[in-house]
């Protein structure tokens, strides 16, 4: 391999060594499969190990779909636990909703290896998202998850309308189950467009990755708009969700352009 004139070089390979550190660093990092057909071919393989990932769309873009997808994959096919925390619909709506899909859900529960919990808010809690935060990394804590989801966090501002303080409590959850190694997806609903990326405008800030799900009737879409230590595809692509869940076409591109606002 050619040395770049001018660099401090590896004197062995003859890499320059900036180049030489990212290559390393690219190579020994883990990658989380998420089980979401199309999807990892498009980020190197999945997840880094240990990150926060915002999935972010308008109502019935699949959100909820996906997060139980990359669960039930880790799960089943991964050994992996994993934990789903509700902050909105009750576990029993969520079970009902999987029905359709031909996932065997029930033997994964019974193992602890799958389990959806609801966090009600409390008066108790009002102004303490702290004290949230602690009680959904306890959950997972205690479950030895791998694999965590938490929809949405726009229920925060359920306890608080501070966005300071919200920004701080996403902050120390991101943290918390990194210590963990548990890799999180985030949920956060918008209004739909393409250009707006979370609820409260921190959010993507304080994620290691976004991924923007898009529905104009009767079609849907993703966008992977951000992930950290990845050379990820920049591309808009068509969504599917039929009886097997919901699915990626990496091979397909929809312009962004024609995406409504």
């Amino acid at each position: 391999m050619l040395a770049v004139r001018g660099s401090p070089v590896n004197s062995v390979n003859q890499i320059p060594l900036f180049a030489a550190v990212v290559l390393l660093a690219e190579n020994f990092m883990k990658r989380i499969p998420t089980g979401v057909p199309g999807l990892d071919d498009l980020i190197e393989g999945g997840f880094p190990e240990s990150s926060s990932i915002l999935v972010s769309g308008g109502s019935g873009c699949g959100k909820s779909i996906f997060c139980l997808e990359y669960l039930y994959y880790g799960a089943k096919e991964m050994n992996e636990p994993g934990v789903y925390i509700t902050l909105e619909e009750g576990p029993h709506n969520l079970w009902w909703n999987m029905q359709r899909f031909k996932w065997d859900l029930l033997p994964l529960e019974k193992e602890n290896k799958l389990k959806i919990y609801k966090f009600e808010p409390s008066l108790d809690l009002k102004n303490d998202l702290t004290g949230q935060v602690t009680r959904i990394v306890d959950k997972a804590k205690q479950m030895g998850a791998k694999r965590m989801v938490i929809d949405s966090i726009t229920a925060f501002s359920f306890w608080m309308d501070d966005v300071a303080k919200i920004r701080y409590a996403i902050y120390v959850l991101v943290e918390e189950l990194r210590k963990i190694d548990c890799t999180t997806i985030l949920t956060c609903e918008t209004t739909g467009g393409k250009n707006q990326v979370s609820r409260f405008g921190v959010e993507e800030f304080l994620v290691d990755g976004v991924v923007q799900l898009m529905y104009v009737p009767p079609h849907r879409s993703m966008f992977i708009r951000k992930m950290r230590g990845t050379n990820h595809d920049k591309l808009v692509h068509p969504v599917t969700i039929d009886d097997k869940g919901l699915s990626i076409n990496s091979k397909e591109e929809i312009l962004w352009e024609a995406i409504k606002d």
